[in-house]
């Protein structure tokens, strides 16, 4: 019986490190109670387990024919016993917390695993299956497109003068400068006018594809997503032609007067006001990307508001790179537009998202 508590008496004195760093991570409540649940004297020869740190640590004396309560042993049976413990109010408080905690599921995890619930009706279908149903709904998208851009093509010229309205009030005179570069021209703006109509069948399809796979959760706001970024996205093209295009061409036509008569390639205008356009209806996209970020939790409404200053600074410099121009006034003009839209943005988020929890 000697030797076993010689044993125990080593594994105590093994183990005695790594206790005193335990002891130094905990908080002064938990030190207190394990104070109370473990005495540990290097100096005696008796040792006196903790009965909530282990479980089920058999109870030994520590003199030969004397168990621990000091009377007589009755035998190597009652020498060795299950001492079952508990943890103290303490640390049991304390572990309760930290395994709600674990237990509980981020946001980001629950939108990446969605439980059985969520899911959608199981419809079996091979790879073969979903490819030929990719490559459907390629091809109608294709053909959609395709019968747009005809159609602008027949009525190209009547977009050519739709697209110089913004300065032919001001005597600005479009030149061919190289053979057949007003026919191409026609066939560069018949191209970006039938995208633009054709996208609506383009989104459609893409939904069509992707909804099956989709949680019900998702689904939920999948509808207002899609309305709101087609909104903005036609929001930003008619803000470009009504106020960016004009007082950017206008600016350009005011400070040559007098010096250099306005005769511009068409080439090169239709470019500059098609590519003005398009970004100014992909930078009209910033609130949707917001609501995505708030959706999922990786961002709330507050922190958002938080960077205005750096929104500020990131906003002047989106404008500088999707204006085709140099100049200070049409960069400001975008700029403006994209503080307000993720001001409105964030408070969107903060106004419809809970912001108990992120990731």
């Amino acid at each position: 019986m000697a030797g076993l508590s010689q044993t125990l008496l080593n594994s105590v004195h093994v183990h005695v490190p790594r206790f005193r760093a335990l002891h130094h991570r905990l908080p002064s409540t938990s030190k207190n109670a394990l104070s109370k649940g473990f005495s540990w004297n290097p100096d005696s020869s008796k040792a006196r387990a903790p009965t909530w740190r282990l479980r089920h640590l058999p109870r030994c004396s520590t003199k030969e024919g004397e168990d621990s309560s000091g009377g007589p042993a009755a035998g190597a049976g009652s020498a060795l016993e299950e001492r079952p413990g508990k943890l103290p109010e303490g640390l049991q408080e304390e572990y309760l917390q930290s395994s709600e905690e674990v237990n509980q599921e981020s946001p980001l995890s629950k939108w990446l695993y969605p439980s059985k619930e969520e899911l959608p009706d199981d419809k079996e279908m091979s790879l073969f299956d979903h490819l030929e149903e990719l490559r459907q709904r390629i091809f109608v998208s294709v053909l959609a497109v395709g019968a747009a851009i005809l159609a602008c093509f027949a009525f190209s010229k009547d977009l050519i003068y739709f697209l110089e309205a913004p300065v032919s009030s001001q005597g600005v005179r479009f030149l061919q400068l190289s053979p057949g570069e007003f026919f191409f021209t026609t066939i560069k703006v018949s191209g970006y006018s039938g995208l633009l109509l054709g996208s609506p069948v383009i989104l459609y399809e893409v939904i069509a594809f992707v909804l099956p796979g989709l949680t019900k959760n998702e689904k939920r706001f999948l509808g207002p997503i899609v309305l709101g970024s087609s909104v903005l996205f036609y929001a930003g093209l008619a803000f470009s032609y009504e106020v960016l295009t004009p007082a950017a061409l206008n600016f350009f036509v005011s400070y040559a007067e007098g010096v250099v008569e306005s005769l511009w390639s068409i080439d090169q205008y239709f470019e500059f006001v098609l590519v003005l356009m398009f970004s100014t209806g992909l930078a009209f996209q910033v609130p949707v990307i917001q609501l995505l970020l708030g959706q999922t939790r990786l961002v709330t409404g507050d922190q958002m508001l938080a960077v205005w200053r750096y929104v500020v600074v990131g906003a002047v410099i989106a404008a500088a790179i999707l204006t085709p121009s140099t100049d200070p006034l049409t960069q400001v003009l975008l700029a403006g537009p994209l503080i307000g839209l993720y001001i409105s943005g964030a408070w969107i988020v903060k106004l419809t998202v809970p912001q108990n929890s992120t990731t």
